[in-house]
């Protein structure tokens, strides 16, 4: 593509910025980046200087087609530009843009001519076209064809019709009185419906562009009979103006055609012709029966003209048609406010400003045309500024005076833009104009040092506090940023414990403290502000670590050996308040949380033993008894104060003994209930068992004397009872039973010690007593040997009414040895 540059005229105007116009003209469709002319050739200036001149090119349209190479000069194409899309039925298609230079100010317009290009085929807007045509009419009959239609211009939107061969049709131009041509169709030879009732021909529209497009319709024509009139139009043109806000339902014509047929044939409805443009139809709304073309939708932008045709058929069963243009020019209103918009604004203004420097520059623009577009700008301020129309539609707000911030520290600035209609119509825009201070006060903190509390095993990016400092400055002279720095000292840099955000100051951790490991250190934080030069202060931060209760007791004695428990030696001759070991331990922990108790879990003999809580020494609550265990087990607790409080424990093996045996016994089996019974206690059991036998003995020689002194069953009175005080249970002697049975319902183990829920049934079911209760091992054992029935092993049965009854056999039968 090949660009066409003109010459540029330069225009100064009395606010001393340089103004100028520049027209370049490019073909419709040029590819991105081809160049249209260089800018700044043809300003004059070396394309280096455009960045440094703060180059800028303005558009008002919604596309920007074209832009500015700041690196050649060059104006080159952004996006390929649509003739038709952007000009559409104008004669000349032109773009304006605006460029701005600064240092001087110069304002330049740039006007670029869209060419057209042959790049639309004509187009039939109605399509297909189909035509009934009596069979009574003779040759030279006459019929209106619809016209093509191409968006291009000049010679690449004449067109030429041609009709494809037929021998009852030719193809001929007519003409309407505004001397525009249309397609008609001249019969030639007289039709025969009964030979051929349908015709189809291909009517090609082609314009005259190199190479030339084309477009074809077909035409069909269905031979028909009756109604030679066709409705006639009183005017073939029909002309009126309205306003671009007209509302919908506006009337703007009442058209009327007649028809000297009579009856149906001669009856006239109005309708739309298949000839406007598709894009006009919805525009339009016409009465198919009063003429009346009414608005039906915005028409568009002002002076626009809208060409439209409306046509006019009769109702015979084969209607003819006739056309009449509609031409409708929208005029201007004055319906749009002027617009102001700024370019540049300068705020704040630092306060040695000299007097004529650019405040702001903007630009006033109204949509409106004619009187009603032009706008006149004023300002109002109270204070030293002046405004001064730049170029065309542009002004730059001045400073016309010297500015004191200590007096006035701001400025309300009312520009107001009004344009000539009638009535008028205005738009106010307020600029705050800020006067800027320069950077005179440091940075403080509010005291030199600061202290900051964290608990130990806090998390990584927890938040340890925030340093704020203070500056009155304005701006960034008044933005205070914060960085850490390191003091010299011993232990790890603060930088790796702790992080100071920019600008909040706040302090974060960036490992996790411990206490045991780190009390606490000391870092200074430095407040700087933005201005030129900066100013900055530092604030001392000393940082504590809290403890928490995170450690457990550690037991430093008793310590068990090779896994086994660790046992100390007490003779049987020991007094109360014998010391039998110091338990020592030691927490990691500070304050409540290091402070140690010591209690005793368990205890194979809880009475024995007791603990002072505070120091730890364990000691003998009484006499040793000769009964008392030789291999004794304690549990002690060691607890700390914390919340919640830790705790940790250890098993003491007590060996009662008068001397040090030269093997420790295994203290593994004290806990469990059913242990070997010690050598007294089978004493015990073997003495109280030869008791029992005699005494049952006794009390069935007792029985048989009675049941021999009255035979039958024995009688109520017969039957005595014993409490046994020590078990706890009541016996029952029955001479009437030869059996017993121990039903076991319940087996429930609590702690190391099982328990027995059983109930015992003696005789037949008249003479019988259950006892129920909770019973030990010895207790269920002595139950099953019978003491005070007088009856051998082999007479008891146990029975399991709610278990597996082999397993509970096997529990029962550890303690009393069936």
């Amino acid at each position: 593509m090949v660009g066409w540059g003109v010459a540029v005229i330069c225009l100064w105007v009395s606010c001393g910025a340089a103004a100028g116009q520049l027209e370049y003209s490019v073909p419709e469709e040029t590819e991105r980046g081809v160049a249209v002319g260089n800018v700044a050739a043809d300003l004059r200036l070396p394309a280096a200087a455009l960045p440094s001149r703060n180059f800028r090119f303005l558009s008002s349209h919604r596309e920007l087609y074209f832009r500015v190479d700041l690196a050649s000069g060059n104006l080159v194409v952004r996006e390929p530009a649509d003739r038709e899309r952007l000009c559409r039925g104008k004669a000349a298609c032109v773009l304006t843009y605006d460029l701005v230079l600064e240092d001087p100010l110069e304002l330049h317009k740039i006007r670029v001519h869209v060419l057209d290009t042959n790049d639309n085929s004509p187009l039939f807007p109605a399509g297909d076209v189909q035509l009934h045509i009596p069979e009574f009419l003779m040759p030279g009959a006459r019929f209106t064809l619809p016209n093509a239609q191409d968006d291009d211009e000049g010679s690449n939107g004449i067109l030429s019709y041609s009709l494809s061969p037929s021998q009852h049709f030719r193809l001929d131009m007519g003409s309407r009185v505004d001397g525009s041509e249309y397609p008609e169709l001249v019969l030639e030879k007289a039709l025969d419906r009964e030979q051929r009732a349908t015709h189809l021909l291909v009517l090609t529209a082609r314009d005259g562009g190199l190479p030339a497009r084309s477009g074809d319709a077909q035409v069909t024509i269905i031979v028909v009979d009756t109604n030679d009139n066709a409705p006639v139009f009183e005017r073939s043109v029909y002309r009126t103006k309205v306003p671009e806000t007209a509302p919908n339902g506006t009337v703007l014509f009442r058209v009327q055609a007649l028809d000297p047929d009579e009856g149906s044939n001669g009856e006239v409805r109005y309708s739309l012709s298949n000839s406007t443009q598709a894009e006009l139809r919805h525009r339009f709304h016409v009465h198919p029966k009063s003429g009346e073309v009414q608005v039906a939708a915005s028409l568009g932008p002002p002076e626009t003209l809208l060409e439209a045709y409306i046509e006019a058929r009769d109702e015979g069963v084969f209607g003819l048609a006739s056309t009449a243009k509609l031409l409708v020019e929208v005029t201007d209103v004055n319906d749009h406010a002027p617009e102001l918009d700024f370019m540049t604004l300068s705020n704040p203004v630092p306060e040695d400003a000299a007097p004529g420097t650019v405040i702001a520059l903007f630009s006033v623009k109204d949509e409106d045309l004619g009187s009603n577009g032009r706008v006149i700008c004023g300002m109002s301020s109270g204070g030293p500024f002046q405004l001064t129309a730049s170029f065309d539609n542009y002004y730059s707000l001045l400073i016309d005076g010297p500015l004191d911030r200590e007096q006035i520290s701001e400025y309300q600035v009312l520009i107001t833009a009004s344009d000539s209609g009638s009535p008028p119509l205005s738009t106010r825009r307020t600029i705050t104009v800020s006067v800027a201070d320069v950077n005179d006060n440091t940075p403080s903190f509010p005291q030199p040092q600061q202290e900051l509390f964290v608990a130990e095993n806090n998390g990584p990016g927890a938040s340890l506090g925030q340093v704020f400092a203070q500056d009155p400055d304005l701006g960034k002279n008044g933005l205070v940023s914060y960085e850490l720095l390191d003091v010299i000292s011993e232990g790890p840099p603060a930088s790796s414990l702790v992080a100071v955000e920019l600008s909040s100051g706040a302090i974060t951790a960036k490992t996790s403290f411990d206490f045991e490991q780190l009390r606490g250190f000391h870092f200074q934080v430095e407040g700087r502000d933005g201005g030129i030069p900066p100013r900055s202060a530092t604030v001392t931060i000393n940082l504590f670590v809290v403890d928490r209760n995170d450690n457990y007791p550690v037991i430093l004695f008793p310590l068990p050996r090779n896994g086994s428990v660790p046992v100390e030696i007490v003779p049987r001759s020991a007094r109360t308040g014998h010391l039998v070991t110091k338990v020592v331990a030691e927490d990691a922990d500070s304050g409540s949380n290091a402070w140690l108790s010591y209690h005793i879990s368990r205890a194979s003999d809880s009475s024995l033993f007791r603990i002072s809580a505070n120091i730890g020494e364990l000691r003998t609550a009484r006499l040793v008894l000769p009964t008392d265990a030789v291999k004794q087990s304690v549990v002690i607790v060691v607890r700390d104060h914390g919340d919640p409080p830790l705790s940790s424990s250890v098993t003491l093996g007590v060996l009662l003994s008068n001397s040090v045996p030269q093997l420790l016994p295994d203290f593994e089996d004290v806990w469990e209930p059913g242990g070997q019974l010690s050598a007294q206690n089978l004493y015990l059991v073997i003495a109280l068992a030869c008791i029992s036998f005699l005494f049952l003995g006794c009390l069935l020689f007792l029985v048989c004397t009675k049941l021999h002194q009255s035979p039958g069953c024995c009688p109520q009175s017969c039957c005595r009872s014993t409490e046994d005080l020590r078990y706890g249970r009541k016996m029952v002697s029955n001479p009437c039973m030869t059996s017993a049975t121990v039903d076991v319902t319940t087996v429930e183990r609590l702690s190391q010690t099982y328990l027995y829920r059983a109930s015992l049934g003696l005789g037949s079911d008249n003479n019988s007593l259950l006892l129920r209760g909770e019973y030990n091992a010895a207790d269920l054992r002595n139950l099953a040997t019978g003491v005070g029935l007088n009856l051998p092993i082999s007479c008891i049965q146990i029975r399991n009414r709610k278990g597996d009854h082999a397993n509970v056999n096997a529990m029962v039968s550890k303690f009393y040895g069936i």
